[in-house]
């Protein structure tokens, strides 16, 4: 008999501690892809999200400024993304977790993002340790998972304000980061990003193809209803300057570009 989709979910998402989660999450993924692992008339599961003791989590306005300049600055930085890679596998284990009656590929979708999130995660991390820091070294800010949960109640919000809002303006940040780590001579820190940013477009273009799918079937415009939800929300915008190339990768039209471009918000 196989086992619950929904409840080996659950149990990733809801572990706390960072090297279980890391495995439950593998094994997961493993799991999916054997067929063992049923996501048809499963009962519901509760779903809580497991943050771990460490980092402490306080305010994006509270977050300190980075000198990328000296050597703990740049650890701060790699912090922020690692910590960015961890909030980014709870998140595709709670949008495959939390919304029922989607196609079989949806939860595809969303367990090999979990997958690829970790492998980010461990990189970085490994990263990170060379320089003399862990991740839980610095504190961090809760923004993405914040956003996660005002969107808990509909399928389409979360597509549309997570992976196409907060997770591609990491599309945008990427490039600038990386000029800077190489201006400072932290070519493989750089380097790594070259992995993250292309995965990141793979994820941005499925939360765009979900998006899109979710507003054809309840006969709604994409691009304006995008908009409609950046204001519903309260969301924030992207911030300049756009990765355009990266974004129209991710399945962004030029016309939508054009209208999100920050002197047009």
């Amino acid at each position: 008999m196989k086992k619950s989709l929904f409840a080996a979910l659950a149990e990733a998402l809801a572990c706390t501690e960072i090297s279980s989660k890391l495995r439950l999450t593998a094994a997961l993924a493993a799991d999916w892809q054997a067929d063992k692992l049923d996501w048809q008339n499963q009962p519901a599961v509760a779903l809580a999200c497991g943050i771990p003791a460490k980092p402490e989590l306080i305010p994006p306005k509270e977050v300190p400024t980075r000198n990328i300049s000296t050597p703990e600055g740049r650890a701060r930085l790699l912090h922020a993304i690692v910590h960015i890679e961890f909030s980014a596998i709870n998140l595709a284990l709670d949008h495959a977790a939390r919304f029922r009656d989607m196609p079989r590929q949806y939860y595809a979708d969303w367990v090999g993002v979990a997958a690829e999130e970790a492998y980010h995660f461990t990189i970085l991390r490994e990263r990170l340790l060379t320089l003399g820091y862990d991740y839980g070294d610095f504190p961090a800010h809760a923004g993405l998972w914040q956003m996660a949960e005002k969107t808990n109640h509909d399928a389409l919000a979360r597509m549309a304000l997570v992976p196409r809002l907060l997770e591609a303006r990491g599309l945008d940040a990427t490039p600038p980061i990386q000029r800077k780590l190489e201006q400072c001579g932290d070519h493989e820190s750089a380097r790594l990003l070259d992995i993250i940013l292309h995965d990141e477009i793979g994820h941005v273009g499925l939360g765009d193809r979900w998006f899109r799918t979710l507003c054809t079937a309840r006969q709604l415009a994409p691009e304006s209803t995008y908009r409609q939800l950046l204001n519903d929300f309260k969301a924030p915008r992207p911030s300049a300057p756009l990765n355009e190339s990266a974004r129209l990768a991710a399945g962004f039209s030029a016309s939508e570009l054009a209208e999100l471009r920050p002197a047009r918000l």
